[in-house]
């Protein structure tokens, strides 16, 4: 979409749920020929009106916000519009990372990385690139050969409480069996399975149980 000789700026909107980074990102895109910041939207209701309205090449997302998150965000920009997705956000670990791929997403940066790695990101994802900041690249690729830690741990944001429930939901087991099970009260694994949700980005509880058996959780045998 964008050529450095007479083609037209990328267009992109900006979907924070923080005024003040909003504010600082637009700046440090402003002053390029290569895009232009056509809106931002401070959660995912706002983004998705401002996508049908501006019709954005590429949606800088992040995945922590009120209400909807970004990988929901994600998904439902996707099935609605034509342009690409790229994550910005403070989440580093590998669930997220997939999670948002899965989503849709077609890059994947850190808060962090400097003026031009964005620009570059934009760009390429506008032009049809699957784009990963070098810490995010490093983490796909150790846990694609076998060396990174979600090989031998799942879900390595979930504590051993929190993993334990999962194991028990992936198995079928409805709260009050888990609460039995883990000699827990059910308001206790409630609150478990709602924070599982949220750390998985999953969208309720049947996404949970199939990306655990993914990573082989819920399977029989004793615990």
């Amino acid at each position: 979409m964008a050529a450095p000789d007479g083609a037209r700026s990328v267009r992109v909107l900006i979907v924070d749920d923080h005024p003040i980074f909003r504010d600082g990102l637009r700046t440090a895109l402003s002053g390029t020929d290569e895009l232009v910041v056509v809106g931002e939207a401070g959660d995912v209701h706002a983004a998705l009106a401002a996508v049908d309205e501006l019709g954005p090449d590429v949606v800088l997302m992040d995945l922590n916000m009120p209400g909807t998150n970004g990988i929901e965000g994600t998904r439902l920009v996707r099935a609605r519009a034509g342009c690409a997705v790229l994550v910005l956000t403070m989440q580093s670990d590998d669930d997220s990372v997939y999670a948002a791929v899965r989503a849709g997403a077609a890059g994947y940066l850190l808060k962090g990385a400097d003026r031009g790695e964005v620009i570059r990101a934009v760009v390429g994802v506008a032009n049809g690139e699957a784009v990963f900041g070098p810490q995010v690249a490093a983490r796909m690729l150790a846990h694609l050969s076998g060396e990174g830690p979600a090989r031998g741990r799942p879900f390595p944001q979930l504590t051993e409480r929190e993993r334990d429930v999962l194991d028990l939901v992936a198995r079928g087991l409805g709260n009050q069996a888990i609460a039995h099970r883990l000699s827990l009260s059910p308001k206790t694994v409630r609150n478990n399975v709602s924070t599982i949700l949220g750390k998985l980005h999953a969208v309720d509880r049947a996404e949970a149980i199939e990306r655990a058996r993914d990573q082989g959780l819920g399977e029989p045998g004793p615990r």
